[in-house]
């Protein structure tokens, strides 16, 4: 076996195309982007370059075959945030061999290590968390877009090497052809009666205003998340241009108390409905076929991919009075079937409770492992969770 850093073309195919050997039996399966994977590894696409560095490896087994990827990054921004340094590492494949998979995390570890780093969390992204985050180990079903899918076997890799689990990441389906809780629908009414209370969908027209709102939410309301780092708006506002194609205004909506932003839902259609018939490429045709397969509202899916309150607003219902007002906007999107809820972590108790209120059914559970390097899995603490009665 043989590991190269991905450098030039040829390494960047392999590492690309190493997920046709894995899951070409496998019908679940839809293959990202190549062009949103090779992003995340351009400096000048991907803006977490300014604040750390990442890089890709390739396993060549004995027969001069692709038979596992990863890629390993440091985030300066978080790394120094936990008892001991930690970075990540993710785009983790591998044949059905240990061998290989170890030989990988080990590439992993080493690399870190060289960098100062004395534990590692993974599967995760060289971004943002709502893309390509945990491993998957229930629910082997067609992923949503951004949602890592994997083989069930790496479960077994990633503990038998000595990865502790850091938390539960737990996705639902709603049903949106199910008659939602009633009791629901009473805290949403109660909340948007209330004086000084408003809610508004997001506008392209006024987007600035609305990135100006997300930021001031998000850096509040996610302030005591354990290795919490502030967003700021260009990562936003690169959000909004790469998924312009899609987005619908009505599924992104704001909470204000008298004109001050208060929180945030965002929903996007799942576009992975359409990606399943590209195998990864994205040339003019399939540009072309994407606009056929919209035209046809083939996206009867949405996913919730962020939901936001301000600390000194939450447990007010106001999650229940955003979701009233976006229930209103998809009930006259009437090929939109099924909401996904991904993903609510186990240090999200408030969240899970919204879940459980939702009444939706379970989906698919992932976890996103952590990897200390000299007492390894044994020693892994679980994140902390985010406290119930934060108030400002």
């Amino acid at each position: 076996m043989e590991i190269l850093s991905v450098k030039d073309e040829k390494s960047r195919r392999m590492f690309l195309d190493v997920v046709e050997r894995i899951y070409k039996d496998d019908d679940s399966y839809i293959r990202p982007l190549d062009v949103q994977i090779e992003e995340i590894f351009d400096p000048s696409a991907n803006d977490y370059f300014s604040h750390g560095e990442a890089e890709r490896f390739v396993l060549i087994d004995d027969d001069g075959l692709p038979a596992g990827r990863v890629a390993v990054f440091i985030n300066r921004k978080k790394a120094w945030n936990y008892s001991q340094p930690t970075g990540g590492f993710g785009f983790f494949e591998s044949i059905e061999d240990k061998s290989v998979a170890f030989s990988l995390f080990n590439r992993a570890k080493e690399w870190l290590s060289k960098r100062g780093m004395e534990a590692m969390d993974g599967p995760i992204n060289f971004g943002e968390n709502d893309t390509f985050w945990g491993l998957l180990v229930e629910g082997f079903t067609p992923p949503a877009f951004g949602m890592n899918y994997n083989p069930p076997y790496y479960k077994d890799f990633f503990e038998e090497y000595g990865f502790g689990e850091y938390y539960e990441q737990l996705t639902n389906h709603l049903n949106l052809q199910k008659k939602f809780p009633e009791r629901f629908w009473r805290v949403a009414e109660r909340v948007i009666s209330r004086e000084g209370y408003s809610f508004t969908h997001f506008k392209k027209s006024e987007s600035e205003k609305f990135v100006k709102d997300f930021v001031e939410i998000y850096n509040e309301a996610w302030q005591y998340h354990e290795g919490f780092a502030p967003m700021d708006g260009d990562t936003l506002r690169k959000t909004l241009r790469e998924t312009a194609s899609f987005m619908e205004e009505e599924l992104i909506w704001f909470a204000y108390y008298r004109d001050e932003p208060i929180g945030f839902i965002v929903l996007f259609p799942d576009i992975n409905m359409i990606i399943r018939h590209f195998n990864g490429k994205f040339n003019l045709f399939n540009k072309l076929r994407f606009l056929y397969y919209k035209w046809r509202k083939e996206m009867s899916r949405a996913r919730v991919v962020i939901l936001g309150v301000k600390t000194s607003f939450q447990r007010l219902g106001i999650e229940s009075g955003i979701l009233y007002h976006l229930n209103n906007a998809v009930a006259k999107k009437a090929y939109l079937k099924e909401v996904e809820l991904s993903w609510v972590g186990d240090f999200n108790p408030k969240m899970r409770a919204l879940l459980r209120a939702t009444e939706a059914d379970f989906g698919k559970r992932h976890i996103t492992y952590r990897y200390l390097f000299n007492s390894k899995g044994e020693g892994v603490k679980r994140a902390a969770s985010i406290p119930v009665d934060v108030k400002q």
